[in-house]
């Protein structure tokens, strides 16, 4: 009788341990708690709260996406971030934002987030957006202005202009501090990647395994 009891405090023991593992990101403690990166004296999972007869209307309120990001590079687009280090309203709160402006023929390379899935809208222009699974299957669709697309927590994704005016997309992410795993433009070519993702834009790209699109 002992060794049960014994069994299953310990079972409940390694429950407790693991859920903090297996969910997003904590739930908030309190109503609101800006983040104070700039006071951070050591480093822990997540970021101090300011004291809160510091927290201001202003800490919930970011123009980082006002403006387009600069596309004068070799891949034609720009993709800004604002994670709860750059705005303080989203701490605790499990969200971060980005805007991604992309000229004519601009792409964003594949990248993955591996603490957040992303949706993206389409404000202006026409995108192409799509991501590889698990078992190297792509999904790829055009979106127009107004449409919304899904990148599955983890998985690589891309996304480029589709269209014959400059696109801007917009993300919400559900993670402070997404993080970002680039995949090299040389390990897909540089410029031949942007050229077949392009060539076959007009296409559904629906279970085309990567090793066809990207040549692995």
């Amino acid at each position: 009788m002992k060794h049960h009891k014994l069994l299953h405090l310990l079972l409940a023991s390694l429950l407790a341990s693991i859920r903090p593992c297996i969910g997003g990101d904590g739930d908030n403690l309190y109503d609101v708690c800006p983040s104070d990166a700039a006071n951070q004296k050591m480093f822990f999972n997540g970021y101090p709260c300011k004291a809160p007869s510091d927290v201001a209307a202003s800490d919930f309120k970011s123009s980082l996406l006002g403006s387009a990001g600069d596309t004068d590079n070799f891949y034609r687009s720009s993709v800004t971030l604002a994670t709860a280090a750059e705005f303080p309203g989203l701490n605790t709160l499990g969200l971060s934002t980005a805007r991604t402006d992309m000229d004519v023929d601009g792409m964003v390379m594949p990248h993955a987030h591996p603490r957040a899935s992303e949706m993206i809208f389409v404000r202006a222009g026409v995108v192409a957006a799509g991501f590889v699974d698990s078992t190297n299957q792509v999904f790829q669709k055009r979106l127009g202005e107004g449409e919304v697309f899904v990148f599955p927590k983890g998985l690589l994704h891309f996304c480029f202009n589709a269209g014959f005016e400059p696109a801007t997309v917009f993300s919400v992410l559900n993670s402070q501090n997404p993080g970002i795993a680039s995949v090299s433009g040389a390990m897909f070519g540089g410029k031949g990647m942007m050229e077949k993702l392009k060539a076959v834009s007009m296409e559904d790209l629906n279970g085309v395994s990567s090793a066809e699109l990207f040549g692995e």
